[in-house]
Protein backbone atom coordinates (compact mmCIF):
# COMPACT_ATOMS: atom_id res chain seq x y z
CA UNK A 1 0.00 0.00 0.00
CA UNK A 2 3.22 2.33 0.64
CA UNK A 3 3.68 1.80 -3.11
CA UNK A 4 0.28 3.34 -3.87
CA UNK A 5 0.37 6.49 -1.47
CA UNK A 6 4.45 6.83 -2.62
CA UNK A 7 3.37 7.01 -6.47
CA UNK A 8 -0.02 9.38 -5.83
CA UNK A 9 2.36 12.01 -3.79
CA UNK A 10 5.06 11.59 -7.03
CA UNK A 11 2.13 12.21 -9.60
CA UNK A 12 2.92 8.25 -11.19
CA UNK A 13 -0.43 6.54 -11.90
CA UNK A 14 0.39 3.11 -13.64
CA UNK A 15 -2.71 1.72 -16.31
CA UNK A 16 -4.98 -0.37 -15.40
CA UNK A 17 -4.61 -3.04 -18.48
CA UNK A 18 -7.82 -4.79 -19.93
CA UNK A 19 -7.83 -7.97 -21.77
CA UNK A 20 -9.71 -9.12 -25.42
CA UNK A 21 -13.02 -9.69 -23.48
CA UNK A 22 -12.45 -6.30 -21.16
CA UNK A 23 -11.61 -7.32 -18.23
CA UNK A 24 -8.90 -5.66 -16.19
CA UNK A 25 -5.35 -7.85 -15.10
CA UNK A 26 -2.10 -7.46 -14.68
CA UNK A 27 -0.20 -5.54 -11.95
CA UNK A 28 -1.70 -2.42 -11.50
CA UNK A 29 -5.28 -4.05 -11.60
CA UNK A 30 -3.82 -6.46 -8.51
CA UNK A 31 -2.49 -3.09 -6.70
CA UNK A 32 -6.06 -0.97 -7.33
CA UNK A 33 -8.11 -3.74 -6.40
CA UNK A 34 -6.29 -3.62 -2.62
CA UNK A 35 -6.35 0.01 -3.03
CA UNK A 36 -10.40 -0.07 -3.46
CA UNK A 37 -10.08 -2.57 -0.30
CA UNK A 38 -8.60 -0.51 1.89
CA UNK A 39 -10.46 2.78 0.30
CA UNK A 40 -14.07 0.70 1.59
CA UNK A 41 -12.70 -1.03 4.95
CA UNK A 42 -11.26 2.73 5.96
CA UNK A 43 -14.18 4.96 4.26
CA UNK A 44 -17.60 2.71 4.56
CA UNK A 45 -19.95 2.52 7.32
CA UNK A 46 -19.92 -1.07 8.90
CA UNK A 47 -23.45 0.04 9.89
CA UNK A 48 -26.75 -2.79 8.32
CA UNK A 49 -27.42 -0.91 5.35
CA UNK A 50 -27.13 -2.05 1.71
CA UNK A 51 -24.57 -0.73 -0.41
CA UNK A 52 -27.30 0.44 -2.61
CA UNK A 53 -28.21 2.69 0.28
CA UNK A 54 -24.73 4.74 0.56
CA UNK A 55 -25.26 8.11 -0.55
CA UNK A 56 -23.68 8.82 -3.80
CA UNK A 57 -20.90 11.46 -2.99
CA UNK A 58 -19.44 8.39 -0.56
CA UNK A 59 -18.86 6.10 -3.59
CA UNK A 60 -17.59 9.23 -5.67
CA UNK A 61 -14.82 9.90 -3.45
CA UNK A 62 -14.34 6.29 -3.31
CA UNK A 63 -14.14 6.60 -7.44
CA UNK A 64 -11.76 10.05 -6.92
CA UNK A 65 -9.52 8.33 -5.00
CA UNK A 66 -9.32 5.12 -7.39
CA UNK A 67 -8.56 7.61 -10.32
CA UNK A 68 -5.92 9.65 -8.45
CA UNK A 69 -4.05 6.67 -7.83
CA UNK A 70 -4.07 4.92 -11.01
CA UNK A 71 -5.77 4.94 -14.69
CA UNK A 72 -8.74 3.00 -14.91
CA UNK A 73 -10.19 4.07 -18.49
CA UNK A 74 -13.64 4.33 -19.80
CA UNK A 75 -16.15 2.19 -17.92
CA UNK A 76 -13.98 1.67 -15.47
CA UNK A 77 -16.22 3.11 -12.75
CA UNK A 78 -18.94 0.38 -12.46
CA UNK A 79 -16.13 -1.74 -12.16
CA UNK A 80 -14.63 -0.37 -9.19
CA UNK A 81 -17.98 0.58 -7.43
CA UNK A 82 -18.87 -3.02 -8.18
CA UNK A 83 -15.51 -4.12 -6.89
CA UNK A 84 -15.72 -2.16 -3.89
CA UNK A 85 -19.47 -2.54 -2.96
CA UNK A 86 -17.93 -6.58 -3.24
CA UNK A 87 -15.07 -5.91 -1.13
CA UNK A 88 -17.31 -4.14 1.90
CA UNK A 89 -19.65 -7.22 1.73
CA UNK A 90 -16.83 -9.53 2.11
CA UNK A 91 -15.34 -7.58 4.74
CA UNK A 92 -18.03 -7.32 6.99
CA UNK A 93 -19.00 -10.84 6.31
CA UNK A 94 -15.03 -11.43 7.94
CA UNK A 95 -15.33 -9.84 10.96
CA UNK A 96 -18.81 -11.58 11.61
CA UNK A 97 -17.74 -15.18 10.91
CA UNK A 98 -13.85 -14.48 12.73
CA UNK A 99 -14.13 -11.89 15.67
CA UNK A 100 -17.96 -11.63 16.19
CA UNK A 101 -20.01 -15.27 16.34
CA UNK A 102 -17.10 -17.34 17.58
CA UNK A 103 -17.34 -15.53 20.58
CA UNK A 104 -21.10 -14.83 21.07
CA UNK A 105 -21.38 -16.10 24.23
CA UNK A 106 -18.20 -14.45 25.51
CA UNK A 107 -19.05 -10.83 25.32
CA UNK A 108 -16.11 -9.43 26.90
CA UNK A 109 -13.93 -10.28 23.73
CA UNK A 110 -16.65 -8.20 21.69
CA UNK A 111 -16.05 -5.08 23.51
CA UNK A 112 -13.23 -4.20 21.16
CA UNK A 113 -12.80 -3.89 17.46
CA UNK A 114 -9.75 -6.64 16.75
CA UNK A 115 -6.57 -5.16 16.36
CA UNK A 116 -6.32 -5.79 13.65
CA UNK A 117 -8.97 -3.41 11.84
CA UNK A 118 -7.91 -0.70 14.87
CA UNK A 119 -9.57 2.02 12.39
CA UNK A 120 -12.81 0.88 13.21
CA UNK A 121 -14.57 3.59 15.94
CA UNK A 122 -15.42 1.67 19.21
CA UNK A 123 -19.11 3.35 18.97
CA UNK A 124 -19.62 1.65 15.23
CA UNK A 125 -17.98 -1.49 16.66
CA UNK A 126 -20.33 -1.82 18.79
CA UNK A 127 -23.07 -1.20 16.85
CA UNK A 128 -22.12 -3.44 13.86
CA UNK A 129 -21.60 -6.33 16.87
CA UNK A 130 -25.06 -6.07 18.62
CA UNK A 131 -26.75 -5.99 15.08
CA UNK A 132 -24.92 -9.18 14.54
CA UNK A 133 -26.10 -10.32 17.49
CA UNK A 134 -29.83 -9.53 16.98
CA UNK A 135 -32.57 -12.14 16.44
CA UNK A 136 -33.38 -10.11 13.32
CA UNK A 137 -29.82 -11.17 11.86
CA UNK A 138 -29.65 -14.73 12.82
CA UNK A 139 -32.93 -15.27 11.45
CA UNK A 140 -31.71 -13.89 7.96
CA UNK A 141 -28.53 -15.60 7.65
CA UNK A 142 -30.16 -18.67 9.31
CA UNK A 143 -31.70 -19.38 6.37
Amino acid sequence: MSRVVKRKIQKIKPVVEYNKSGRPHGKATIEMQRYIGVLVRTRVPLVDKKWTQFPKDLKEQIWEAVQMACVVGEGGKKMVLSSAAKKWKDFKFTLTRQFILPFANEKEKLKEPPQLYNFIEKSEWDAFVASRLSPDFEAVHSE
